[in-house]
């Protein structure tokens, strides 16, 4: 999901490296954290869902709510992971292309396509079927409510293009400043908190959604110069803080948002959580040897190009194999789920986790092929047509996030809106030269294409 290229040589840092660099080539560490948190949010988000269905209404519930769940959510909360994983290969992306003369309007238009382009089947399944379905005679409810939980997962995308777009002046920001970059996003997310919980207004914490997930992902720009040194202190420091946080502070125990839990940890997200995700970037950090010697393991590294390639296909489509078993299972034979933590929620959660893997297949099969966008000519619109680009994409993927895909004009809206973004990032004419080292080549284009594999 994200690039993991050769890094460029960064100019010196103020203060020794205490780390190498990213290594030359693939980096198997990021390939790792990418796969171990895109995995393990789908297990999480199959695994947690109650459901039963009375009276043409389903009923939903969490199983990390009961009893000391919250404790699954400070390691299956993995999102900082991800973000810190995304930095470390935007990083070495932007450098990458940088060396070959590719201009950052380009190389942003680039990864716009990459983020978008999947979410077009996304819509086009899922902005019809709804009607579909209720005219099919299946009941109102559980229709919304899956069509809505359907376009919720955009969220992380939305988030993700704000530090796609903001790479370059923050890795300008980094190579002059190094730590002091994420000590600030650090210090406006305690401000933000300090007024969200003074004042009482949760809407005061909204800005912390690009604070605390900029903060991360800037961790990321460290690990890739090779400036992310003494990985127990920033473990045992990020955990500890957010340990001290969640017993003597306002915030939650859990990372993740709970029914009917005053306060979440997660949306918008809090410094706690930015604190339990540098917990995690320290802990992953000072397991990195074992960590990239397990992913040269010749089955592992297999596993890791074959599921590195289906990723944003599994993240984007595994709400609908769920609503797919839960439509079958819960509505269709009226099967509750048991009780968390009982003797038939334990032993039928891996025939559960199963039926979803198998409803799962499918959906890779057929919408894996989407990962990669059709070839277009290189981008020559400037700054301006690219930033218009992205700010369509952006209120697309925020919109869909808040609607979900149930009927209405706003999911049209918003997918129309991704649409005109994504046509905005194509070139007008080939201006390709034919030369095989130059940067419209063939040579050149499977080269980017290989760059940008991923996220």
């Amino acid at each position: 999901m994200f690039p993991t290229a050769t890094p460029a040589a960064a100019p010196a840092p103020r203060a020794a490296p205490r780390t190498a660099p990213a290594p030359a080539g693939r980096d198997p560490f990021v390939d790792v954290l990418r796969v171990f948190g895109m995995v393990l949010v789908v297990l999480q988000h199959w695994s947690m869902p109650l459901l039963s269905f009375a009276d043409g209404r389903i009923s939903t519930g969490n199983a990390l709510a009961a009893g000391n769940g919250w404790m699954i959510t400070w390691i299956s909360q993995v999102m900082p992971l991800v973000f810190f994983a995304g930095g470390a290969a935007n990083a070495i992306s932007r450098r990458g292309a940088a060396r070959r003369g590719e201009a950052t309007p380009a190389w942003l238009a680039g990864r716009l396509r990459r983020l978008a382009w999947p979410v077009v089947p996304l819509a086009a399944v899922w902005l019809p079927l709804p009607h579909l379905l209720l005219a099919l005679g299946v009941p109102e409810q559980p229709v919304l409510t899956a069509s809505r939980l359907a376009g919720q997962l955009l969220w992380f995308l939305a988030i993700y293009l704000v530090a796609v777009a903001a790479t370059t002046p923050m890795l300008r920001l980094n190579m002059a400043y190094g730590w002091r970059v994420p000590a600030a996003l650090a210090a406006g997310a305690v401000a933000v908190d300090v007024l969200r919980f003074t004042s009482g207004l949760d809407v005061a914490g909204l800005p912390n959604i690009v604070l605390v997930w900029l903060a991360v992902h800037q961790l990321g720009f460290l690990y890739a110069d090779g400036r992310l040194g003494r990985p127990w202190v920033l473990a045992l420091a990020g955990y500890g803080l957010g340990a001290a946080l969640t017993v003597l502070g306002p915030y939650p125990l859990s990372m993740i948002g709970m029914p009917g839990a005053s306060v979440s940890n997660m949306a918008p997200p809090t410094v706690a959580l930015l604190s339990i995700g540098a917990g995690q970037v320290g802990l992953a950090l000072a397991l990195r040897r074992w960590i990239v010697s397990f992913a040269g393991w010749p089955g592992v590294s297999r596993a890791l190009g074959w599921a590195g390639a289906r990723m944003m296909t599994l993240y984007l489509w595994h709400m609908s194999a769920l609503f797919v078993i839960v439509s079958v299972v819960v509505v269709g034979l009226g099967i509750s789920t048991p009780e968390p933590g009982t003797p038939a929620w334990l032993s039928g959660w891996p025939h559960w986790l199963l039926m979803l893997a198998l409803a799962m297949w499918p959906l890779l099969r057929g919408f894996a092929r989407f990962e990669t966008p059709p070839a277009t000519g290189p981008y020559t619109g400037g700054t301006a047509r690219v930033l218009v680009a992205a700010a369509l994409v952006g209120l697309g993927l925020l919109t869909l996030t808040v609607t979900g895909f149930a009927p209405g004009a706003a999911p049209l809206l918003g997918a129309g809106a991704i649409v005109a973004g994504l046509a905005l990032t194509g070139s007008s004419r080939d201006t390709s030269p034919t030369s095989p080292g130059s940067p419209g080549s063939p040579g050149e284009r499977a080269g980017r294409l290989r760059v940008a594999s991923h996220l």
